[in-house]
C-alpha cells in the first residue's frame, strides 16, 4: 500500500472517527435536554396542571405543556399569570425554534410558512413580559397552533387582553388553554401540523375564599361576539377533548367549579 492512500484512509478515518464523536456528544445533549424537561421548575405550581393523555409532560421555566405527537402540537398549555408578571416591556422578538424538550420531536416552525396560518401563541408572549427568558420560552413551537390571523388578532387577543386584566384585578390567575385536538381536522405543513375547528381557554382564581372558575370556548372564526356568549362549563371541554383539567382539586369543589358559568363573579 502506497503512502498516498495509507494518507487517505488515515484521514477517513479521523474524519470517521470525528462524527462519531460528535454525534455521541449531540446525543448526549439532546437526552440532557429533554430529561431536563422533565422536571418540575421553581415557579411550576403542579396542584393545578391537568392530566396528560399522551404521557409528554414538559416544564419549562414559565410554563407547563402536554405534547400530542399525533397532532404535532400541545393538547394543553397551563401557566400562572401573577399580578407581578403583567409588564409593558418590549423585548425584542426572537425566531421561532423547535422545542428540544419534546422527546418526540416538536414540529418546525416552516410548517407554517406559508400555509395561511398565523403562528398562534397559546401562552401569549404577552403574558411573559417579566424576563426575557420567559418571553423567548414563549416562541417555542411547542406552544403555537395554527390560527387565522382574523382570529389570532381578533376574538382570541380579546379574550387574551380580559385574562391580563383579570390577573391584575384579582392578583394571579391559573390559566389552561388549547386547541380541541379530536378526529380528523385540517392539516399544514410536510408534518401535518393539525389545524384545530375549536380552541378553549380555562381560568382559576384561587386566591379568595371562594375559588372561582370559567371556561371559554371559541369556534376557529372571527367574531365580533361579546366574549360571555362563549363561556362553557369546564365539563363542556373536559367532554370535547377527553381531558381532566383539575385533578387534583377536592372532589366536591371540583364539581361545583366545573359546572359553573358564574358570569358575574368575574364582571361579564
Amino acid at each position: 500500500m502506497n503512502k498516498k492512500r495509507l494518507s487517505a484512509i488515515v484521514a477517513v478515518g479521523l474524519l470517521i472517527g470525528v462524527y462519531a464523536v460528535e454525534r455521541y456528544f449531540d446525543v448526549e445533549e439532546a437526552k440532557d435536554i429533554i430529561e431536563e424537561g422533565i422536571k418540575v421548575k421553581g415557579d411550576t405550581n403542579t396542584f393545578f396542571l391537568p392530566k396528560s393523555t399522551t404521557g409528554q409532560v414538559i416544564h419549562h421555566d414559565s410554563y407547563s405543556l402536554s405534547y400530542h405527537e399525533a397532532y404535532e402540537q400541545p393538547e394543553w398549555v397551563a401557566y400562572e399569570l401573577k399580578k407581578s408578571h403583567l409588564s409593558t416591556t418590549n423585548f425584542k422578538r426572537p425566531y421561532f425554534e423547535i422545542d428540544p424538550a419534546v422527546k418526540t420531536k416538536a414540529a418546525h416552525w416552516k410548517n407554517y410558512k406559508k400555509s395561511g396560518y398565523d403562528r398562534g401563541h397559546l401562552c401569549p408572549a404577552g403574558d411573559r413580559k417579566y424576563s426575557q427568558i420567559a418571553h423567548d420560552e414563549t416562541f417555542l413551537t411547542s406552544n403555537i397552533s395554527p390560527q387565522t390571523h382574523a382570529f389570532n388578532a381578533g376574538v382570541w387577543n380579546s379574550l387574551e387582553q380580559k385574562v391580563r386584566y383579570w390577573a391584575s384585578k384579582y392578583d394571579g390567575v391559573y390559566v389552561v388553554t388549547g386547541g380541541v385536538l379530536k378526529g380528523d381536522l385540517p392539516t399544514i405543513g410536510s408534518e401535518k401540523v393539525a389545524v384545530p375547528n375549536y380552541f378553549y381557554k380555562i381560568l382559576i382564581d384561587y386566591n379568595k375564599a371562594q375559588p372561582k372558575a370559567l371556561a371559554f370556548l371559541m369556534e376557529h372564526k372571527d367574531s365580533k361576539k361579546a366574549l360571555r356568549s362563549f363561556v362553557v362549563p369546564i365539563d363542556t371541554v373536559e367532554h370535547l377533548t377527553g381531558i381532566d383539567f383539575f385533578p387534583r382539586l377536592d372532589d366536591h369543589l371540583e364539581e361545583r367549579l366545573e359546572r359553573s358559568t358564574n358570569l358575574e363573579a368575574w364582571g361579564l
